[in-house]
């Protein structure tokens, strides 16, 4: 079976190169043409747009920064909407339930059934085939491709509504940031009060504080300084302000999140869209006058 895959950015570049190395027939294309010449190497057949991708793949991957890329991409002029042989489309994105379900509703009207298949996991995730997948959608399509997602990740079935696999990747990536967040203050508070780092992680991880950040985000990006998880303040900001809206459309408050999005808002103000998003922990240094020391190992 032909596969297509669009976008080969970040996380799309190693997800990709994982379906090519697992021998799967693929078509790549990328405006970042470096990306998708290192996808040639192994194998991939380069495409010079989205309509020749969906010319010529059954299955079209597609990994986007933002629900509007995603929605021209699918639905726009020369989109996968267009193609000639294209059967599933599977959206790897996050884009927010009400993307996913305006999508599958077009794509089926043109007998292409839609997956919204967002991932956690970041880029090291990506990398090693080790991501958590949440698919949603027909199930039959999701038994034909579970050979493909296995190949990224571990994929979950999240259930048959479009929009329930965005859902679920909203919550999960806000319980992130929340972490990550509610960490980096811990770590300035104990730092300032004369507790070294790394004493702090060792307690924290044999106890009942344990969380992502604090076995993963904080000794891998903070502690040694490097600030380099591989997840930008701009794309969590994106993530957390498409939950919280989805909340509010529900009718459900979220004043946790709300306070994590101004947190965010801040760390974007103070170093740009593109800094990593555990540069949070140097704002709260900042009002609070310390600084972690660097540890390079936790």
């Amino acid at each position: 079976m032909n596969i297509g895959f669009i976008g080969l950015g970040t996380m799309g570049e190693p997800m990709a190169t994982r379906l090519a190395q697992a021998g799967f027939p693929l078509t790549v294309f990328d405006l970042n043409r470096a990306a998708a010449d290192r996808l040639a190497v192994l194998g991939a057949r380069q495409a010079t747009s989205v309509a020749e991708v969906a010319d010529t793949a059954e299955v079209v991957f597609v990994s986007l920064p933002t629900p509007e890329i995603v929605q021209k991409v699918a639905l726009g002029e020369g989109g996968i909407a267009t193609g000639k042989k294209v059967r599933i489309y599977i959206d790897l994105s996050t884009t927010g339930p009400r993307v996913a379900k305006l999508v599958a509703r077009e794509l089926i009207a043109r007998s292409i059934i839609a997956l919204d298949c967002p991932v956690s996991g970041g880029a090291a995730g990506a990398t090693k085939g080790t991501l958590a997948l949440m698919a949603s959608g027909p199930s039959a399509a999701f038994d034909e491709v579970a050979p493909m997602l296995q190949c990224i990740g571990k994929a979950i079935y999240c259930g048959d509504g479009a929009g329930l696999g965005q859902t679920m990747k909203l919550v999960n990536n806000l319980v992130s940031v929340t972490a990550l967040a509610v960490s980096s203050e811990a770590m300035v508070m104990g730092v300032k009060a004369g507790l070294a780092p790394e004493v702090m992680l060792d307690v924290l991880n044999a106890g009942s504080g344990r969380n992502s950040a604090t076995v993963d985000k904080l000794p891998r990006a903070v502690l040694p300084r490097t600030f380099d998880f591989g997840f930008t303040t701009a794309l969590s900001l994106k993530d957390t302000r498409l939950c919280l809206d989805e909340a509010e459309a529900m009718g459900i408050p979220m004043p946790v999140g709300n306070a994590v999005r101004q947190m965010l808002n801040m760390t974007r103000a103070t170093y740009g869209d593109d800094a990593d998003y555990t540069r949070m922990i140097c704002v709260l240094e900042q009002w609070a006058g310390v600084e972690l020391p660097i540890v390079t190992k936790a």
